[in-house]
Protein backbone atom coordinates (compact mmCIF):
# COMPACT_ATOMS: atom_id res chain seq x y z
CA UNK A 1 0.00 0.00 0.00
CA UNK A 2 1.73 3.21 -1.22
CA UNK A 3 1.55 5.89 1.59
CA UNK A 4 -1.17 8.28 2.11
CA UNK A 5 -1.22 12.43 2.44
CA UNK A 6 -3.87 12.90 4.65
CA UNK A 7 -4.37 16.22 6.03
CA UNK A 8 -7.09 16.78 8.83
CA UNK A 9 -8.59 20.52 8.90
CA UNK A 10 -10.11 21.73 12.35
CA UNK A 11 -11.20 24.94 12.36
CA UNK A 12 -10.91 27.34 15.59
CA UNK A 13 -13.57 27.79 18.09
CA UNK A 14 -15.79 27.92 14.92
CA UNK A 15 -19.20 29.02 16.43
CA UNK A 16 -17.77 32.00 18.05
CA UNK A 17 -15.40 33.23 15.72
CA UNK A 18 -17.70 33.07 13.18
CA UNK A 19 -19.51 35.42 15.69
CA UNK A 20 -16.55 37.77 16.85
CA UNK A 21 -16.00 38.11 12.94
CA UNK A 22 -19.57 39.73 12.47
CA UNK A 23 -18.96 41.62 15.20
CA UNK A 24 -16.38 43.63 16.17
CA UNK A 25 -17.61 44.47 19.80
CA UNK A 26 -16.81 40.80 20.64
CA UNK A 27 -13.13 40.49 19.46
CA UNK A 28 -11.05 39.84 22.51
CA UNK A 29 -13.96 38.92 24.52
CA UNK A 30 -14.61 35.90 26.27
CA UNK A 31 -17.84 34.48 24.60
CA UNK A 32 -20.34 31.43 24.66
CA UNK A 33 -22.56 30.09 21.69
CA UNK A 34 -25.84 29.53 23.12
CA UNK A 35 -28.48 30.79 25.77
CA UNK A 36 -27.62 32.10 29.29
CA UNK A 37 -30.50 30.83 31.17
CA UNK A 38 -31.25 28.64 33.74
CA UNK A 39 -31.01 25.60 31.74
CA UNK A 40 -29.09 26.77 29.00
CA UNK A 41 -25.77 24.92 27.32
CA UNK A 42 -22.87 26.48 26.04
CA UNK A 43 -22.40 25.00 22.57
CA UNK A 44 -19.08 26.82 21.54
CA UNK A 45 -16.66 28.81 23.25
CA UNK A 46 -14.04 31.36 22.18
CA UNK A 47 -10.55 31.05 23.05
CA UNK A 48 -10.91 34.10 25.79
CA UNK A 49 -13.48 31.89 27.26
CA UNK A 50 -11.70 28.54 27.23
CA UNK A 51 -9.16 30.39 29.97
CA UNK A 52 -11.30 30.29 31.82
CA UNK A 53 -12.57 26.49 31.74
CA UNK A 54 -15.50 27.37 29.94
CA UNK A 55 -15.91 24.39 27.26
CA UNK A 56 -18.92 22.65 25.19
CA UNK A 57 -21.49 21.09 26.73
CA UNK A 58 -21.19 23.27 30.31
CA UNK A 59 -24.35 24.43 31.43
CA UNK A 60 -24.77 27.92 30.89
CA UNK A 61 -24.40 28.76 34.99
CA UNK A 62 -21.49 26.85 35.50
CA UNK A 63 -20.04 29.08 32.55
CA UNK A 64 -20.93 31.98 33.86
CA UNK A 65 -19.62 31.03 37.31
CA UNK A 66 -16.37 30.76 35.88
CA UNK A 67 -16.08 33.70 33.66
CA UNK A 68 -18.32 36.62 35.38
CA UNK A 69 -17.64 38.50 31.83
CA UNK A 70 -18.63 36.06 29.89
CA UNK A 71 -21.10 36.84 26.62
CA UNK A 72 -23.58 34.36 25.46
CA UNK A 73 -24.41 34.75 21.78
CA UNK A 74 -27.38 33.02 20.14
CA UNK A 75 -26.62 30.47 17.72
CA UNK A 76 -26.93 31.50 14.44
CA UNK A 77 -26.67 27.83 12.56
CA UNK A 78 -27.19 29.15 8.95
CA UNK A 79 -24.28 31.55 9.02
CA UNK A 80 -22.42 28.65 10.15
CA UNK A 81 -23.59 26.18 7.53
CA UNK A 82 -22.99 28.93 5.08
CA UNK A 83 -19.43 29.46 6.19
CA UNK A 84 -18.98 25.54 6.29
CA UNK A 85 -19.85 25.25 2.51
CA UNK A 86 -17.25 28.00 1.49
CA UNK A 87 -14.96 26.14 3.51
CA UNK A 88 -15.88 22.66 2.09
CA UNK A 89 -15.81 24.72 -1.49
CA UNK A 90 -12.27 25.53 -0.93
CA UNK A 91 -11.21 21.75 0.10
CA UNK A 92 -12.54 21.09 -3.56
CA UNK A 93 -10.01 23.20 -4.69
CA UNK A 94 -7.41 20.53 -3.71
CA UNK A 95 -9.16 17.26 -3.58
CA UNK A 96 -11.91 14.89 -4.49
CA UNK A 97 -11.41 13.25 -1.13
CA UNK A 98 -13.44 14.92 1.32
CA UNK A 99 -14.61 13.46 4.78
CA UNK A 100 -16.79 15.89 6.71
CA UNK A 101 -16.84 15.21 10.21
CA UNK A 102 -18.95 17.99 11.17
CA UNK A 103 -19.36 22.06 9.89
CA UNK A 104 -16.19 22.63 11.17
CA UNK A 105 -13.64 19.95 10.66
CA UNK A 106 -12.78 17.71 8.24
CA UNK A 107 -10.12 14.93 6.54
CA UNK A 108 -8.47 15.12 3.65
CA UNK A 109 -6.39 12.66 0.93
CA UNK A 110 -4.35 14.68 -0.78
CA UNK A 111 -2.20 11.99 -1.89
CA UNK A 112 -2.88 13.21 -5.46
CA UNK A 113 -3.75 16.25 -5.07
CA UNK A 114 -5.86 19.26 -7.80
CA UNK A 115 -2.70 21.53 -7.40
CA UNK A 116 0.16 19.14 -8.05
CA UNK A 117 1.79 20.44 -4.75
CA UNK A 118 4.41 18.27 -4.05
CA UNK A 119 3.89 18.14 -0.01
CA UNK A 120 0.60 17.61 2.07
CA UNK A 121 2.22 20.35 4.10
CA UNK A 122 2.17 22.62 1.52
CA UNK A 123 -1.27 21.92 0.31
CA UNK A 124 -2.44 22.45 4.14
CA UNK A 125 -0.90 25.74 4.17
CA UNK A 126 -2.16 26.93 1.39
CA UNK A 127 -5.34 25.63 2.56
CA UNK A 128 -5.47 27.57 5.59
CA UNK A 129 -4.42 30.89 3.74
CA UNK A 130 -7.33 30.19 1.43
CA UNK A 131 -9.90 29.55 4.75
CA UNK A 132 -9.00 33.35 6.22
CA UNK A 133 -8.60 35.15 2.92
CA UNK A 134 -12.46 34.10 2.04
CA UNK A 135 -14.07 33.58 5.58
CA UNK A 136 -11.85 35.69 7.60
CA UNK A 137 -11.76 32.86 10.00
CA UNK A 138 -8.03 30.50 11.14
CA UNK A 139 -8.10 26.64 11.06
CA UNK A 140 -5.24 24.56 12.81
CA UNK A 141 -4.41 21.32 10.11
CA UNK A 142 -2.87 17.95 11.20
CA UNK A 143 -0.70 16.36 8.62
CA UNK A 144 0.43 12.61 8.55
CA UNK A 145 -0.09 9.23 7.04
CA UNK A 146 -3.40 8.50 8.31
CA UNK A 147 -6.57 9.65 9.84
CA UNK A 148 -5.79 8.86 13.57
CA UNK A 149 -2.13 10.25 13.65
CA UNK A 150 -3.39 13.76 11.34
CA UNK A 151 -6.32 14.59 14.19
CA UNK A 152 -3.71 14.06 16.79
CA UNK A 153 -1.53 16.23 15.22
CA UNK A 154 -4.07 19.37 14.19
CA UNK A 155 -4.50 20.09 18.00
CA UNK A 156 -0.75 20.69 18.53
CA UNK A 157 -0.80 24.22 17.27
CA UNK A 158 -4.26 25.46 17.88
CA UNK A 159 -4.97 28.34 16.93
CA UNK A 160 -4.36 29.23 13.19
CA UNK A 161 -1.31 26.66 13.57
CA UNK A 162 -0.15 23.15 12.16
CA UNK A 163 1.93 20.22 12.92
CA UNK A 164 3.09 17.49 11.08
CA UNK A 165 3.57 13.79 12.56
CA UNK A 166 6.10 12.11 9.17
CA UNK A 167 6.71 8.53 8.78
CA UNK A 168 8.67 6.89 10.83
CA UNK A 169 7.57 9.37 13.60
CA UNK A 170 3.98 8.13 14.49
CA UNK A 171 5.44 5.21 17.22
CA UNK A 172 7.67 8.07 18.71
CA UNK A 173 4.82 11.10 19.11
CA UNK A 174 2.34 9.00 20.51
CA UNK A 175 4.50 6.94 23.01
CA UNK A 176 3.84 9.95 25.36
CA UNK A 177 0.80 10.87 25.02
CA UNK A 178 -1.84 10.00 27.52
CA UNK A 179 -4.18 7.79 26.23
CA UNK A 180 -7.20 9.89 27.12
CA UNK A 181 -5.82 12.19 24.19
CA UNK A 182 -6.08 9.13 21.94
CA UNK A 183 -9.33 9.94 19.44
CA UNK A 184 -11.41 6.99 20.03
CA UNK A 185 -10.59 6.42 23.29
CA UNK A 186 -13.08 8.00 25.66
CA UNK A 187 -13.33 9.10 29.54
CA UNK A 188 -14.72 5.55 30.53
CA UNK A 189 -12.49 3.40 28.48
CA UNK A 190 -9.61 5.62 29.55
CA UNK A 191 -10.19 5.50 33.01
CA UNK A 192 -10.64 1.41 32.62
CA UNK A 193 -6.74 1.48 31.03
CA UNK A 194 -5.49 3.71 33.57
CA UNK A 195 -6.70 1.08 36.58
CA UNK A 196 -4.83 -1.59 34.51
CA UNK A 197 -1.96 0.80 34.51
CA UNK A 198 -2.20 1.76 31.04
CA UNK A 199 -1.47 5.41 31.01
CA UNK A 200 0.08 6.51 27.55
CA UNK A 201 0.78 5.57 24.28
CA UNK A 202 4.00 3.41 25.55
CA UNK A 203 1.78 1.48 28.13
CA UNK A 204 -0.16 0.40 25.30
CA UNK A 205 1.83 -0.51 23.25
CA UNK A 206 3.45 -2.75 25.54
CA UNK A 207 0.36 -4.76 26.33
CA UNK A 208 0.50 -8.16 24.48
CA UNK A 209 -2.56 -8.55 22.36
CA UNK A 210 -4.18 -11.63 24.06
CA UNK A 211 -3.79 -8.92 26.91
CA UNK A 212 -6.27 -6.40 25.52
CA UNK A 213 -8.59 -8.54 23.81
CA UNK A 214 -9.42 -9.90 27.60
CA UNK A 215 -9.91 -6.59 29.19
CA UNK A 216 -11.41 -4.64 25.77
CA UNK A 217 -13.12 -7.53 23.32
CA UNK A 218 -13.43 -6.66 19.79
CA UNK A 219 -11.48 -3.42 19.84
CA UNK A 220 -8.30 -4.49 20.96
CA UNK A 221 -6.92 -4.69 17.78
CA UNK A 222 -7.56 -1.25 16.83
CA UNK A 223 -5.88 -0.18 20.34
CA UNK A 224 -2.71 -2.34 19.49
CA UNK A 225 -2.87 -0.68 15.97
CA UNK A 226 -3.41 3.31 16.74
CA UNK A 227 -0.51 2.49 19.57
CA UNK A 228 2.30 1.54 16.86
CA UNK A 229 0.77 4.35 14.72
CA UNK A 230 -1.25 2.04 12.42
CA UNK A 231 -4.61 3.26 11.08
CA UNK A 232 -5.78 1.70 7.69
CA UNK A 233 -9.14 4.17 7.72
CA UNK A 234 -9.01 5.71 4.00
CA UNK A 235 -10.72 8.82 3.48
CA UNK A 236 -14.46 8.24 2.73
CA UNK A 237 -16.13 11.45 0.51
CA UNK A 238 -19.95 11.62 0.70
CA UNK A 239 -20.75 9.58 3.49
CA UNK A 240 -24.52 9.37 3.78
CA UNK A 241 -25.79 11.31 6.53
CA UNK A 242 -28.15 9.14 9.08
CA UNK A 243 -30.19 11.44 10.92
CA UNK A 244 -31.51 15.01 11.42
CA UNK A 245 -32.63 15.83 14.60
CA UNK A 246 -33.16 18.77 17.05
CA UNK A 247 -33.88 19.04 20.91
CA UNK A 248 -33.79 21.90 23.65
CA UNK A 249 -33.46 22.18 27.45
CA UNK A 250 -36.49 23.68 28.97
CA UNK A 251 -35.76 27.26 31.20
CA UNK A 252 -38.14 25.62 34.00
CA UNK A 253 -39.54 21.91 34.34
CA UNK A 254 -42.54 21.02 32.08
CA UNK A 255 -45.59 19.18 33.35
CA UNK A 256 -48.15 20.78 31.77
CA UNK A 257 -49.36 18.45 28.41
CA UNK A 258 -50.01 21.45 26.24
CA UNK A 259 -46.41 22.82 27.22
CA UNK A 260 -44.58 19.56 26.53
CA UNK A 261 -46.38 18.90 23.13
CA UNK A 262 -45.45 22.48 21.88
CA UNK A 263 -42.17 21.94 22.65
CA UNK A 264 -42.07 18.50 20.66
CA UNK A 265 -44.18 20.42 17.86
CA UNK A 266 -41.16 23.02 17.94
CA UNK A 267 -38.44 20.44 17.62
CA UNK A 268 -40.34 18.73 14.21
CA UNK A 269 -40.49 22.01 12.82
CA UNK A 270 -36.54 22.44 13.12
CA UNK A 271 -36.45 18.98 11.87
CA UNK A 272 -38.87 19.57 8.67
CA UNK A 273 -36.68 22.88 7.92
CA UNK A 274 -33.88 20.85 7.48
CA UNK A 275 -34.99 17.99 5.48
CA UNK A 276 -36.73 20.05 3.12
CA UNK A 277 -33.65 22.18 2.42
CA UNK A 278 -31.87 19.35 1.87
CA UNK A 279 -34.44 16.96 0.48
CA UNK A 280 -33.51 14.27 2.51
CA UNK A 281 -36.92 12.06 3.84
CA UNK A 282 -36.70 9.48 6.57
CA UNK A 283 -38.80 6.55 7.32
CA UNK A 284 -37.71 6.67 10.88
CA UNK A 285 -39.06 8.91 13.75
CA UNK A 286 -37.88 9.04 16.90
CA UNK A 287 -38.86 11.23 20.00
CA UNK A 288 -36.53 11.82 23.34
CA UNK A 289 -38.13 13.08 26.44
CA UNK A 290 -35.16 13.92 29.59
CA UNK A 291 -37.23 14.38 32.99
CA UNK A 292 -36.48 16.39 36.04
CA UNK A 293 -34.16 13.56 37.41
CA UNK A 294 -32.42 13.02 34.26
CA UNK A 295 -33.98 10.05 33.01
CA UNK A 296 -34.55 9.55 29.79
CA UNK A 297 -37.04 7.54 27.48
CA UNK A 298 -37.32 7.72 23.56
CA UNK A 299 -40.00 6.39 21.64
CA UNK A 300 -39.44 5.22 18.02
CA UNK A 301 -41.74 4.71 14.90
CA UNK A 302 -40.94 3.01 11.43
CA UNK A 303 -43.44 4.22 8.35
CA UNK A 304 -43.48 2.01 5.12
CA UNK A 305 -42.22 5.24 3.10
CA UNK A 306 -40.43 8.34 3.56
CA UNK A 307 -42.77 11.11 5.80
CA UNK A 308 -42.91 13.66 2.68
CA UNK A 309 -45.60 16.19 4.36
CA UNK A 310 -44.50 18.74 7.35
CA UNK A 311 -47.86 17.54 8.97
CA UNK A 312 -47.58 13.74 8.95
CA UNK A 313 -44.00 14.50 10.72
CA UNK A 314 -45.91 16.98 13.38
CA UNK A 315 -48.66 13.74 13.87
CA UNK A 316 -46.61 11.25 14.36
CA UNK A 317 -44.08 13.56 17.10
CA UNK A 318 -47.31 14.41 18.84
CA UNK A 319 -48.45 10.68 18.76
CA UNK A 320 -45.12 9.38 20.35
CA UNK A 321 -44.64 12.10 23.15
CA UNK A 322 -48.71 11.19 24.04
CA UNK A 323 -47.53 7.85 24.87
CA UNK A 324 -45.32 9.23 27.70
CA UNK A 325 -48.10 11.83 28.97
CA UNK A 326 -49.57 12.25 31.33
CA UNK A 327 -45.90 12.68 33.58
CA UNK A 328 -45.69 13.29 37.31
CA UNK A 329 -42.58 14.12 36.59
CA UNK A 330 -41.30 17.71 35.02
CA UNK A 331 -39.99 17.54 31.73
CA UNK A 332 -36.37 19.50 31.31
CA UNK A 333 -35.68 18.45 27.44
CA UNK A 334 -37.22 16.99 24.46
CA UNK A 335 -36.14 16.11 20.65
CA UNK A 336 -37.63 14.90 17.38
CA UNK A 337 -35.06 12.77 14.42
CA UNK A 338 -35.81 11.83 11.40
CA UNK A 339 -33.88 8.69 10.54
CA UNK A 340 -34.08 5.69 7.91
CA UNK A 341 -33.67 7.88 4.57
CA UNK A 342 -34.29 6.83 1.39
CA UNK A 343 -35.96 7.53 -1.76
CA UNK A 344 -39.69 8.27 -1.75
CA UNK A 345 -42.02 5.84 -2.38
CA UNK A 346 -45.81 6.63 -4.16
CA UNK A 347 -47.30 6.11 -1.57
CA UNK A 348 -47.57 8.41 1.35
CA UNK A 349 -45.57 7.45 4.88
CA UNK A 350 -49.16 8.87 6.70
CA UNK A 351 -52.76 9.82 5.23
CA UNK A 352 -54.22 13.39 4.88
CA UNK A 353 -55.75 14.36 7.69
CA UNK A 354 -57.98 16.98 7.13
CA UNK A 355 -58.02 20.17 9.23
CA UNK A 356 -60.81 19.29 11.91
CA UNK A 357 -58.94 15.67 12.15
CA UNK A 358 -55.49 17.54 12.52
CA UNK A 359 -57.05 20.07 15.33
CA UNK A 360 -57.88 16.99 17.13
CA UNK A 361 -54.43 15.55 17.35
CA UNK A 362 -52.76 18.89 17.52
Amino acid sequence: MSMRKIIHVDMDAFYASVEQRDNPELRGRPVAVGHGAQRGVVAAASYEARRFGVHSAMPSVTAKRQCPDLVFVPPRFDVYRAASRQIHAIFADYTALIEPLSLDEAYLDVTENRRNLPTASATAKEIRTSILRETGLTASAGVSYNKFLAKLASGQRKPNGQFVIPPGSGVDFIASLPVSKFHGVGPATAARMQRLGILTGADLRAQPLSFLQQHFGKVAGWYAGIANGEDHRPVVPDRPRKSSGSETTFDRDLTAAADIEAGVLAMAEDVWNWCEKAQAFGRTVTVKVKFADFRQVTRSRSFPAPIMRHQALQVASIELVRGLLPTPRGVRLVGVTVSNFGQPEARPALPLFRATQMAALL
